[in-house]
């Protein structure tokens, strides 16, 4: 901690540690259920070292289980961007998409998800739900 009790290094406002430590700490916060802290850290992450596609991963999770939708999804666009053969980044980006209320848009992404990894029942499930929704809002 810094002199004034908090994890900040006391100069520059930045996290103590290393990028490294921070991810680490991110992650940490992600997985014990404390999503919009580990967003926080982990944008500081990113910003620091904005080619690493493991923070940004883990940036997108956390943003997308804080409900900052739009911000996941343009974290996992950036993924998919930077690696068309990251289905996990599809995944995320069609439900991402969804939660901002894009359906016709996350369908998509899902679709090329379920392709790549049409084992992974969480995809086909979610493609499944989209295709779903578009269908019961046609037939209004």
């Amino acid at each position: 901690m810094g002199r004034d009790g908090n994890l900040n290094d006391g100069t520059s406002g930045n996290p103590r540690g290393s990028v490294y430590d921070w991810y680490q700490r991110g992650v940490k916060l992600l997985q014990e259920g404390s999503p919009a802290a580990a967003a926080a850290l982990l944008e500081r992450a990113n910003a620091a070292e904005p080619e690493s596609r493991s923070i940004l991963e883990a940036l997108a999770r956390a943003q997308f289980n804080s409900r900052q939708y739009a911000e996941a999804a343009a974290s996992f666009r950036q993924i998919v961007d930077a690696n068309p053969a990251e289905d996990y980044a599809y995944f995320g980006l069609g439900l991402s998409l969804w939660r901002t209320g894009d359906v016709e848009g996350a369908q998509e992404p899902l679709a090329i998800a379920v392709a790549m990894r049409p084992d992974e029942r969480h995809y086909v499930s979610a493609l499944k739900s989209v295709r779903a929704t578009l269908r019961a809002r046609r037939e209004m």
